[in-house]
């Protein structure tokens, strides 16, 4: 009985192919199967660079840098295995088809999983690690390299969730002393960011965004990411009464507005829709015009940047 690789068809080798037609074959393979390989050019070498350039029917190799191929995979739900040499020319690339979203996206989690619990340490959710992805780290420590806070500093994280983000501030001069009061739903993730922050002076409860308690005070940063437009959130009412009740006059915000979804354990750009193959944005930017409009209406001025996670930075007075 012959061996099942047998059977499997030779990678097919691209030298000076239009993109479309790499696209095309792409496709066509991944309908059939989990997975395609091809061989191109080799993106370490560059235009100009490649040993007997102008071969092949299609003449001159064609380069494209492996940020290319990357967006390929990512545009067609995709992982791209790293890349193999084959010779002195072309390297083999692996196009893997990315398992179904993660559960939270539809509201849903593990079946024994509780409602409150559906963000928590044992939950899929708990498996993400924001601070170790460039794409959400880079945004983030640049969105909080604006913010100047004032000594004694009190911050409030609503989703705080596990205090990822908090993590950050200890790699800033932003506020060497500042207080966080993290207010999430979930009980073990509430554990999880008290062990990882003892310090006394530090906060973490469990409140319902609609109807955070008025003993909390005033800060001078709010952060909120991918919380705000959680299911079952007034998120436009919230940021009335953040702006109104909670910030001190002269106050920051760093908001992160979701612009991915999670598949297979892996971050796929753009805000998805149902039966739409490609990301649709215009839910996206409604909500953004509405957070800048009305900050700028309360004398902030706001930076929006971020690819992954949008991130609105918004600032007033002399923080």
């Amino acid at each position: 009985m012959p061996s099942p690789t047998a059977t499997l068809p030779s990678p097919r080798r691209f030298l000076g192919e239009p993109l479309i037609a790499v696209l095309r074959h792409l496709r066509e393979a991944l309908e059939v199967g989990t997975a395609c390989t091809i061989e191109v050019p080799d993106p370490d070498l560059g235009r100009g660079h490649y040993p007997g350039e102008r071969v092949g029917p299609e003449g001159r190799l064609v380069h494209r840098p492996l940020r290319s191929w990357c967006d390929l995979a990512e545009g067609l739900s995709c992982r791209l295995l790293t890349p193999r040499a084959v010779d002195g020319t072309h390297v083999a690339l692996t196009f893997e088809r990315l398992g179904p979203e993660a559960p939270w996206h539809a509201g849903g989690d593990e079946a024994d999983t509780p409602a409150r619990e559906r963000y928590g340490t044992e939950s899929a959710f708990a498996r993400v690690h924001k601070l170790e992805d460039a794409g959400f780290l880079l945004p983030w420590l640049e969105a909080l390299g604006r913010v100047r806070l004032p000594p004694g500093a009190r911050v409030l994280d609503l989703g705080v969730n596990r205090g990822d983000e908090l993590a950050a501030f200890a790699w800033l001069d932003t506020a060497p002393d500042a207080t966080f009061v993290g207010v999430d739903h979930s009980a073990s993730a509430l554990a999880e960011a008290r062990a990882r922050f003892p310090d006394a002076r530090h906060t973490f409860l469990t409140a319902d965004l609609n109807a955070l308690p008025p003993e909390l005070g005033r800060f001078s940063l709010i952060l909120s990411v991918g919380t705000l437009q959680s299911r079952g959130v007034d998120d436009h009412a919230l940021l009335r009464r953040l702006v109104q009740e909670h910030l001190e006059p002269r106050a920051s915000l760093v908001l992160g507005f979701p612009n991915s979804r999670f598949r297979d354990g892996e971050v796929v750009h753009g805000a998805r829709v149902r039966n739409l193959s490609e990301p649709d944005l215009s839910l996206l930017v409604k909500d953004l015009s509405f957070y800048r409009r009305y900050l700028h209406q309360h004398g902030f001025r706001t930076y929006l940047q971020g690819k992954y996670d949008l991130l609105l930075t918004a600032t007033r007075g002399e923080t």
